[in-house]
C-alpha cells in the first residue's frame, strides 16, 4: 500500500486534534475529488513499519485524540489488507484513542454486504473504527457548512453502535 500524507496536528477530520493518513489509491473517482491524485495506487510513498512507527509516535501525546483514515479509499481491498493489521496495533498501545476513517463505500449496501469493497478482512477492519464517514462525494450536494463531512449524502456513523445494534447509529458529538 501506499500513503501520500500524514498530518500530525489535523483539526478538520474529527473530533480533537487527530493524526491523520492519507492513503493512495481509490476507484471512486468522485467529480469534485479534493485530491485527485490520490486515486493512483502507486501515488506517494510506500507504507513501511518505519512510517507505522512515526504515526504511533505521533499518536503518543495526551492532546492528540485519535486516528483518522483518508484516502485515496481506505476501503479498497489493497488498503484494508495492510490497514487493519495496522489497526490493531493502533488499538493495542492506543485503546482510549478513537479512529475515524473516511470511505466513499456505503456501510449497510457496500461494506457490510457482497461487493467489490468487500474482502476477509473488512469485518475486522470495520470493528477497529469508531467513527465511519461513507458515501462518495457529490458535487451537487457539496456544502462546506457541514461538519466532517463534504456533502450532505454523507453520514457519520457510530460504528461501535451501529454494529452492536444492527441499524445504522448516527454519531453526535454530543453523545
Amino acid at each position: 500500500m501506499n500513503y501520500c500524507g500524514i498530518k500530525k496536528c489535523d483539526i478538520a477530520n474529527g473530533i480533537g486534534v487527530r493524526v491523520t493518513l492519507f492513503v493512495s489509491g481509490c476507484t471512486h473517482h468522485c467529480k469534485g475529488c479534493f485530491q485527485p491524485e490520490t486515486w493512483d495506487f502507486s501515488y506517494g510513498d510506500e507504507f513501511t513499519p518505519q512510517v507505522e512507527e512515526e504515526i504511533l509516535d505521533a499518536l503518543s501525546p495526551d492532546y492528540i485524540h485519535g486516528l483518522t483514515l483518508l484516502g485515496g479509499e481506505p476501503f479498497e481491498p489493497v488498503n484494508q489488507r495492510v490497514l487493519v493489521e495496522f489497526l490493531k496495533k493502533v488499538r493495542e498501545k492506543y485503546p482510549k484513542k478513537t479512529v475515524w476513517c473516511y470511505t466513499g463505500y456505503l456501510l449497510d449496501d457496500e461494506l457490510l454486504k457482497p461487493s467489490r469493497a468487500r474482502c476477509e478482512v473488512t469485518d475486522e477492519m470495520l470493528s477497529l473504527i469508531d467513527v465511519l464517514v461513507d458515501g462518495e462525494f457529490q458535487l451537487d450536494k457539496k456544502n462546506i457548512s457541514l461538519q466532517f463531512c463534504g456533502s450532505e449524502n454523507q453520514r457519520l456513523i457510530d460504528l461501535k453502535k451501529t454494529l452492536k445494534e444492527n441499524k445504522i447509529v448516527l454519531w453526535s458529538d454530543n453523545a
